[in-house]
């Protein structure tokens, strides 16, 4: 019982049913000290959008010019296509679905999201800042992703040049300090939370237990499809069997649904990619690693299925330019995944502003974060694995040999 107390996750989870309870009990009490929920999610606020930069520069400012020209270069793109993919995916079945619909919500939330006009050009010129500070300042995430982009570019070359990493170096330390800040908020993530659901429950009823289910439900079965499809697909690129690529992969996405952890399934992956499936090494010790930092396509999905969820509960009607930007604040926002417990509420956190939407929204969903997680994190190290799996065939460093052994 002691180890289930120091579980961060376990307590989120417990927080959750303590705060639907306490919501139901004493509505009065738990929509008044709704203020604590707020402050932690100020507090999750306060540094991210420098975390997205910081970890975007580190990623692209890690890699020597030649890897992000060759292999880089191919990677990035199967990278691109499987999460905006995934993140159309997610558009799609939240249509179908409709998960968070069904839901009379009368509060002043509604009347006060407005949403954006813009006509595709200007959507697309409004992605490129011309003030980093001024993007920093209003949280424009879009904007700063691709200045963070730009910057790690220039970082590789100064590093290369220069033969130096200082520069480099600086930008990993002050991420370390901001990713300790983050691990610090999340500690407080039951109090949080439990203040959160509790007033969800207490101003809107037990009618908002429902969009949980579905939307795990709907989750579920949308990650499903997407590798069952990308299997097929990539199986019949490279000439082999679906059925045995999947056997190939099934112990890596027992560890990666089991430990929710991209990071600790890192190790296990790399090796059933080279002696498994037959994967060089070159292209696995770069793709892999790579795809860690870069590829989130779970969380992609998670992410447009999870707006569009929230924006079903508050009757938020979202056009389909809207639901575009959804796609790609979805897709841009992988690049800045942080590897920590409830990443996928901070990314949540990033993205609900970006595009209008109440970040109160998170409270919804962090109940389920963790069994969420599970599907996200089997989805990022599979498709990892896929797009390895193509580059080495591109490149000839693909053995059969090795496949074909059982």
């Amino acid at each position: 019982m002691n180890k289930l107390l120091k579980n961060n996750t376990f307590l989120i989870f417990l927080a959750m049913i303590l705060g639907m309870v306490a919501g139901a009990i004493v509505p009065n009490v738990m929509v008044s000290v709704k203020f604590i929920g707020d402050i932690f999610l100020r507090l999750i606020q306060m540094c991210v959008v420098i975390l997205v930069m910081g970890s975007v520069i580190e990623a692209v400012g890690s890699l020597k010019r030649k890897e992000i020209g060759a292999l880089g270069g191919k990677a990035f793109i199967g990278f691109a296509c499987t999460t905006i993919v995934a993140g159309t995916v997610g558009i799609i079945g939240a249509n179908i679905v409709k998960p968070g619909s069904g839901i009379q919500f009368t509060g002043d939330l509604a009347t006060d999201i407005t949403g954006s006009d813009q006509t595709l050009t200007e959507i697309i010129t409004n992605f490129f800042p011309n003030n980093i500070v001024a993007s920093i300042s209003d949280g424009n995430t879009i904007q700063v992703i691709v200045f963070a982009l730009l910057a790690g570019l220039a970082v590789s070359y100064l590093s290369e040049v220069n033969g130096s990493s200082k520069i480099l170096e600086g930008v990993k330390a002050i991420n370390q300090v901001l990713l300790t800040i983050i691990k610090m908020v999340m500690k407080i993530a039951p109090l949080g939370i439990f203040s959160l659901l509790g007033w969800a429950i207490g101003n809107y009823g037990l009618a908002v237990i429902l969009p949980l289910a579905k939307f795990l439900g709907t989750f579920a079965v949308c990650a499903f499809l997407i590798l069952a499809v990308f299997i097929t697909l990539t199986a019949a690129y490279v000439k082999v069997s679906p059925i045995r690529l999947t056997k190939k992969l099934t112990h890596m996405g027992v560890v990666a649904f089991t430990t929710t952890s991209s990071a600790v399934t890192l190790p296990t992956k790399m090796d059933d990619s080279e002696n498994k499936i037959g994967i060089s090494k070159r292209v696995s010790r770069l793709v892999n690693p790579l795809g860690m930092s870069l590829n989130s396509d779970g969380l992609a999905l998670y992410l447009a299925l999870a707006c569009l969820t929230i924006a079903q509960f508050f009757g938020v009607e979202m056009s389909i330019q809207q639901q575009f930007i959804v796609v790609i604040m979805s897709t841009l926002a992988t690049l800045g995944t942080v590897v920590v417990p409830g990443g996928g509420l901070v990314a949540l956190a990033i993205v609900l502003p970006t595009i209008g939407l109440p970040i109160e929204g998170v409270a919804l969903l962090s109940g389920i974060d963790w069994f969420s997680g599970m599907f996200r994190t089997t989805l990022n190290v599979i498709d990892d694995v896929l797009v390895a799996l193509i580059v080495a065939k591109q490149e000839g460093e693909f053995d059969r040999a090795i496949f074909d052994k059982d």
